[in-house]
């Protein structure tokens, strides 16, 4: 369930568009001192949201540079590091093993499987509070993973128990800014997983695999209910982010919230109605 937290290209200034690069490298090169070449693979542009939002909520003196490396190795590009870039990445290596893990056991990809014991050494080195979250984390996937064995099809609480666990990811502090963090976090995870779903919903009928929306997908107007959802989903999130006192990056973090978000949503539901008028004509 990754790869829906993004940003909206064509609609953001050129320049705000390179500082969203600059931390997506910055994020990059942390995993990649922190956690080797392994560690760097599992990059996501989710964790990148997560890195520039609480850089402009806490203001954390982030450094600004160019360099080359193996992605590009004829120009230097920006790269901007703080401590929440380093948080961002022990996040992202924890949501990555334990997806691999999840992967192993539902679809049995030895590849999977592989990936997640070289991450679980490297799990084992973050912080005694990464350690903690961690420990939230797993307790948290296993009840979704029993929810979903048991083929539960209550999308409410599916979708919640993985907003529970971006609202640990997302409260990084337990400060004045913690709940409303959480709050965030929640309201992502809960449209993260509806999204997985509505995406891979064929796919999952056709192996015979659980998907929570199966029997919404065989009703009549399938796509407005899930919009309606998620758009319920991502309004709690807006709500709650426009609380907070960020202006560094608040253009970037509006695109990616108000538009970004949506654009995978756009191009699944255009493929889905093209399939569905070729099916009509045939």
């Amino acid at each position: 369930m990754v790869g829906y937290i993004v940003v909206n290209k064509d609609e953001l200034k050129v320049k705000d568009f390179e500082t969203y690069r600059a931390y997506y490298c910055g994020l990059c090169r942390q995993l990649k001192k922190n956690y080797g070449i392994s560690g760097q693979l599992s990059l996501t542009y989710d964790m990148t949201f997560l890195a520039i939002l609480l850089t402009g909520l806490y203001e954390p003196e982030t450094t600004d540079t160019r360099r080359k490396c193996t992605a590009h190795p004829l120009t230097r590009h920006r790269e901007r590091i703080n401590e929440f870039t380093d948080y961002a990445a022990d996040m992202n290596l924890l949501l990555s093993y334990y997806k691999c893990e999840d992967d192993w056991k539902d679809e049995h990809r030895i590849d999977r499987a592989a990936y997640a014991k070289i991450l679980e050494r490297k799990v084992s080195r973050l912080s005694a509070d990464q350690q903690k979250k961690a420990e939230t984390i797993e307790a948290l996937l296993k009840e979704l993973s029993d929810c979903e064995h048991r083929q539960v099809q209550d999308i409410d609480l599916l979708a919640g128990l993985y907003g529970q666990i971006l609202a640990e990811v997302f409260s990084c502090r337990e400060d004045i800014w913690a709940c409303s963090l959480r709050k965030i976090g929640s309201s992502l995870g809960k449209f993260v997983y509806l999204m997985d779903a509505y995406e891979d919903i064929e796919q999952d009928i056709k192996k015979g695999t659980f998907n929570p929306l199966k029997e919404a997908y065989q009703k009549p107007g399938f796509d407005e209910n899930c919009q309606e959802i998620l758009t319920m989903f991502i309004s709690s999130c807006c709500r709650e982010f426009e609380k907070l006192p960020i202006i560094e990056h608040a253009e970037i973090l509006r695109n990616i919230l108000y538009s970004g978000i949506w654009s995978r949503f756009d191009v699944i539901r255009a493929k889905r109605q093209k399939e569905n008028g070729k099916e009509k004509q045939e």
